[in-house]
């Protein structure tokens, strides 16, 4: 190295080394010694553990009660599924024995509402599937799920689906198509 380029170096290095022993004074001890006296000056405080409750077992009465695993309380277990899916079966069944409409083929959500109209007080509903426009009036069907629609008005159709519950038992739940604006 050139007598110029560790003179340079020099002036760099050694203001540096001078800042650097700096920090290594009385501060460290004020802090030390302030760190030391909160420790001591904080008392932690643990609430008490409260004592458990105590387990008061309750006694088995055989003659009150049915017997958990008998076949009498699985007779009436299964008496009482077969009542309910008969009256979740006469919810479908009326959809079942008729005739599918053209617009029970789509899902609902391939269908939109474009518009609406009022011929000879009846209110009418126009619907595009697949760029097909479908004139739809009150007690018609569409979607995949028994959907009858139960009211028009000028922006919105209602419908009235059957669907199965995560359960498997068939429910009656309200679907809607609102007015697409500016659809093409």
């Amino acid at each position: 190295m050139t007598r110029f380029v560790r003179l340079k170096l020099y002036c760099i290095v050694l203001p540096l080394l001078a800042s650097l022993a700096g920090c290594f004074g009385d501060d460290q001890q004020d802090i030390k010694q302030w760190m030391r006296e909160q420790r001591n000056a904080t008392k932690p405080s643990v609430p008490p553990v409260p004592e458990p409750k105590k387990f008061v077992p309750a006694p088995y009465q055989n003659d009150v009660t049915i017997e958990p695993f008998s076949n009498q309380k699985l007779a009436q277990a299964l008496k009482r599924e077969a009542s309910q899916s008969t009256a979740n079966a006469a919810l479908v069944a009326p959809e079942l024995s008729r005739r599918k409409e053209v617009l029970e083929g789509f899902p609902l959500d391939a269908i939109s509402m474009v518009g609406s109209m009022v011929p000879k007080g009846s209110p009418v509903a126009l619907v595009k599937v697949d760029k097909l426009l479908y004139k739809v009036r009150v007690g018609d069907y569409m979607g995949q799920n028994y959907g009858k629609v139960i009211k028009l008005s000028e922006t919105e159709l209602i419908l009235r689906e059957i669907v199965q519950d995560a359960a498997g038992e068939w429910i009656e739940r309200q679907a809607s198509l609102q007015l697409q604006e500016g659809s093409k």
